[in-house]
């Protein structure tokens, strides 16, 4: 994988553990705002945070739809005037209770976190340790799930660590996509590399339709590479058209960074019985014409 793609997909692991590590602990009491999100009338935005060294701190941004903030009553919500009013999100990570005032599309007050014993005991019994409370609240958060961590062990993946779930959590990994990359020939041998395929919208369907055009298994880092380049099918089929057959991954990386197409190729140097070599297509591209 080359350097600055490298780079991207490691600030995307980051930013998911970094925001999860700035979550309130359970001992703590965690603010909240409710409000009707702009654009989508059936959703409520909620914004969870708490005051940190002398000032708020956005912890946690969200859509709902109402029936997820269980017990709210959405007429108080919504209706003149302040009312109490309540609610809870319940996850498998654990619940979050909160109580305030309400009205008028608005609504702030306080929450407490607890933590789900059952869910913590079962990443200690996989293997993956005990979360701290700033954790316990992030896996909360991006609503871990245990049909993940069964997952990532049925496919032998090695022992995630919190950070690792968290991360794959936010992404929306469930059991469904590492099992059906598990059975594509698809088991990366570690999970920052699973993250980068979620991250990047790589999945069975799109692999497929390059065993298609004769690049079935190509490496995962290839795929990586392919996916974040925008290189097709179609793409490759040009080139094959022309006269370009069996390209090395790494020569459709080089082409299509440089963003030569089979249409540059044809306008530069025609249809011929012998194309020229990939190089001199760089050059041509790099210099207007071989040197």
């Amino acid at each position: 994988m080359n350097r600055p793609l490298a780079f991207i997909c490691a600030l995307l692991f980051a930013f998911v553990s970094v925001s999860s590590a700035c979550m309130a602990q359970p001992s703590e009491q965690v603010g909240f705002t409710l409000e009707q999100q702009r654009g989508d009338p059936a959703r409520i935005h909620a914004d969870f945070r708490k005051e940190r060294n002398g000032r708020d701190e956005n912890n946690w941004s969200t859509g709902f739809m109402p029936s997820d903030l269980i017990g709210l009553e959405v007429s108080f919500f919504r209706a003149a005037g302040t009312r109490p009013l309540h609610f809870a999100i319940v996850r498998e990570a654990g619940r979050l209770d909160c109580a305030g005032n309400g009205g008028n599309n608005y609504a702030s007050g306080n929450c407490n976190f607890t933590a789900n014993p059952a869910f913590t005991q079962a990443l200690q019994s996989r293997g993956i340790g005990r979360p701290t409370p700033d954790q316990a609240f992030g896996l909360m958060a991006v609503n871990a799930r245990r049909e993940v961590i069964d997952a990532v062990a049925a496919a032998r993946y090695p022992t995630p660590s919190i950070d690792n779930l968290m991360a794959l959590s936010a992404l929306g990994v469930d059991g469904r996509y590492i099992s059906e990359m598990a059975n594509a020939g698809y088991r990366p041998t570690s999970i920052q590399q699973l993250v980068e395929f979620k991250a990047l919208g790589i999945s069975p369907q799109w692999i497929s339709g390059f065993a298609r055009v004769g690049y079935a298994n190509v490496p995962g880092d290839g795929l990586v590479q392919m996916r974040a380049l925008g290189i097709t099918p179609e793409y490759i089929e040009g080139f094959q058209r022309i006269g370009y057959r069996n390209l090395p991954v790494s020569q459709l990386v080089e082409l299509k960074a440089l963003n030569i197409t089979p249409a540059f190729v044809e306008s530069a140097v025609g249809r011929q019985s012998s194309m020229p070599p990939v190089s001199d297509l760089v050059q041509i591209k790099m210099f207007g014409r071989k040197r």
